[in-house]
């Protein structure tokens, strides 16, 4: 079926006749873009014309996760960092209006012949169809499921926490917050051996989720204290005093989440400095300093792929919405207390 509409499209962006009888070669491109806080449109344009190694994909999977994203719906992004939180292939500028996105699955249908037919993953925002280098485009294994795959980014911003947290055998390890990424995170140190892995919500309809997934889950109260390393994942700013309160002595505090304009207040004055703890931020825009002479970001995103190759992950998908819906959606899905995981957008 995605091969039928792949050559269907194909065929209807061919030269047209144009009134004053030149050839019309342009292909046009529905695109989601951001116009206000919490409001966004579908808006048609023209993609530039495909260049020597370019690639043109119709996209088949989207997502909308509630991270960055999120923050940039609502508006949240202080203007601090409008030039370093912009994605890959965005238009426009912070505030708004703005295309904002970077989970992406489709088919090469047009390109070098290498990735002709090929399904890939990219980081784009969301758009029907789209002209980009073929280097900014990643094939995907065969074994993966392409619905999966829009997973990538947030695998990529897992592994890199990881990395930045230095998890080692047999460490006991919290993750605040049961998002995909936090999700992400305890599923993978759960597969490090030897590693007793707690996930920490304060939504208890995230336990069976956790449990699909292989992993011990505690509200914040029931959570286990003198863990090796404590990762904050939630997007809340309070989180982080609960994860001092659960980390053991000399441990790490690994921040993950970007809050964006909002503030993190912290009680230094309590146990910080007599238990020597490690307050640490990760960033999947850099590769942390002990990789990065010897990692690319493409080695770290096709290892992201490659991770997510496991059926168990599904789990972290709670539900689905065509793409011409995504302007209603959008606010339900980046309000703050809206129980959402990882919601794929369908194309076609």
């Amino acid at each position: 079926m995605a091969t039928e509409r792949a050559l269907a499209f194909l065929v209807s962006a061919g030269p047209r006749p144009c009134d004053h009888g030149a050839m019309d070669t342009s292909i046009k491109a529905r695109a989601f873009w951001v116009t206000g806080p919490s409001r966004g449109e579908l808006r048609e344009e023209t993609l530039r014309p495909l260049g020597d190694g370019d690639v043109l994909v119709e996209s088949m999977f989207g997502a909308v996760s509630r991270g960055t994203e999120a923050l940039v719906f609502r508006g949240d992004v202080p203007p601090s960092e409008y030039q370093r939180m912009r994605a890959p292939h965005q238009e426009g500028d912070f505030p708004a209006p703005i295309k904002y996105g970077y989970c992406n699955v489709g088919r090469v249908v047009k390109g070098p012949a290498p990735l002709l037919g090929r399904t890939v993953f990219a980081l784009v925002p969301h758009q029907d169809r789209y002209v980009v280098p073929s280097d900014a485009v990643v094939p995907l294994p065969p074994d993966l499921e392409p619905s999966r795959a829009v997973l990538t980014a947030n695998m990529e911003t897992a592994v890199n926490g990881i990395w930045d947290g230095g998890i080692s055998l047999g460490d006991r390890v919290c993750v605040i917050g049961a998002g995909v990424v936090g999700c992400l995170v305890a599923y993978l140190c759960s597969r490090i051996a030897g590693c007793e892995v707690e996930l920490v919500d304060i939504n208890a309809r995230k336990r069976e989720m956790a449990h699909r997934l292989g992993l011990s889950f505690a509200l914040p109260a029931e959570a286990r204290p003198d863990c090796d390393c404590v990762f904050e994942a939630s997007g809340y700013p309070d989180a982080l005093a609960t994860a001092l309160q659960l980390a053991g002595k000399e441990a790490s505090v690994v921040a993950l989440s970007w809050y964006g304009a909002n503030k993190a207040s912290l009680p230094l004055g309590e146990a910080f400095h007599s238990q020597r703890l490690r307050i640490l931020s990760s960033q999947v825009g850099t590769l942390p300093a002990s990789r990065r002479s010897r990692w690319s970001h493409r080695r770290r995103l096709e290892v992201a792929l490659r991770l997510l190759e496991d059926p168990t992950l599904d789990a972290l998908f709670t539900g689905s919405s065509p793409f011409s819906a995504l302007p209603e959606i959008m606010p339900q899905l980046a309000a703050k207390d809206s129980y959402v995981l990882c919601h794929r957008i369908v194309y076609g």
